[in-house]
């Protein structure tokens, strides 16, 4: 019966982590509120890292098909310099420049940050921040589309993911708030967020594995962590689509109302 129950909350883990990866009310933020309301310790970064790597294969399907234009044509800009490619070459250029504040305060204090920041009452203080953020933006309908945008705008979403480092601070949520802040549209903003999210995700993945090999799976969790990345996996596929079909309407004002409603549970019960 023990076993059951310990399957159960890995499952747990692993759909909260995925449905709350794309969508902009903190994925980090709701997995720690999740495991202290089922008593459950502290997992290692290698944990996280499993989880989120499950995500990014989600995630890296969905936009399979623009990765893949963005690679062909930033190559062929580089050959030729013809300026039918210039647009996707310099979205690149953005999504690098944009990945750099996160990634190097990532790098530099990502452990102090989780030790520091790991408690359900700053994720309670960062999901009201997050639900202000969503509702201040909530009207917004910029223009700008990929090949309208420039460093400014990338420099300013990626110290917006930079902040997102903060568990509670959703990272979907502080790319897309941004982006859409600089005066970009709605699907724009989208897109852009979740390139920003592949290289971090992906650097994030490296650097965790040497947790895993410091930091071997007992036996007795093998099947645990499967079902969990089996649930993240899944999870973050259709919470994106989700999310992609919500963006397209206009409606991000129902998360910046889930958060304030979370944030205030929050404080008020834990």
């Amino acid at each position: 019966m023990e076993q059951v129950i310990l399957w159960l909350k890995y499952l747990v883990l692993g759909a909260v982590q995925g449905f709350t990866e794309p969508i902009p009310i903190s994925s980090s933020g709701h997995v720690i509120i999740a495991r202290e309301l089922m008593g459950m310790e502290q997992e290692g970064l290698s944990f996280e890292v499993f989880l989120n790597t499950a995500s990014l294969i989600a995630i890296l399907f969905i936009y399979r098909a623009m990765i893949g234009r963005l690679i062909v044509n930033g190559y062929r800009f580089i050959r030729t310099r013809k300026g039918e490619y210039k647009s996707d070459f310099m979205f690149i250029v953005y999504v690098i420049l944009g990945t750099i504040p996160a990634g190097l305060i990532g790098y530099l204090f990502q452990d102090h940050i989780e030790r520091i920041f790991s408690h359900a009452k700053v994720v309670a203080i960062s999901l009201l921040v997050t639900g202000l953020a969503l509702w201040l933006i909530r009207n917004l309908r910029g223009k700008k589309r990929e090949g309208d945008l420039s460093a400014k705008d990338a420099i300013i979403v990626g110290l917006a993911q930079a902040v997102a480092l903060i568990p509670g601070i959703s990272r979907s949520g502080s790319t897309v708030i941004a982006s859409i802040a600089v005066g970009m549209r709605q699907e724009t903003a989208l897109r852009f967020s979740f390139m920003l999210y592949i290289p971090i995700s992906l650097g994030g993945v490296v650097l965790g594995l040497k947790d895993f090999s410091s930091d071997p799976i007992s036996s007795s969790l093998v099947g645990p962590y499967a079902i969990a990345f089996l649930a993240s996996l899944v999870l973050t596929y259709f919470a994106m689509k989700w999310l992609m079909n919500i963006m397209e309407k206009g409606n991000l004002k129902y998360f910046a109302y889930y958060c304030f409603a979370a944030g205030i549970l929050l404080l008020l019960f834990l």
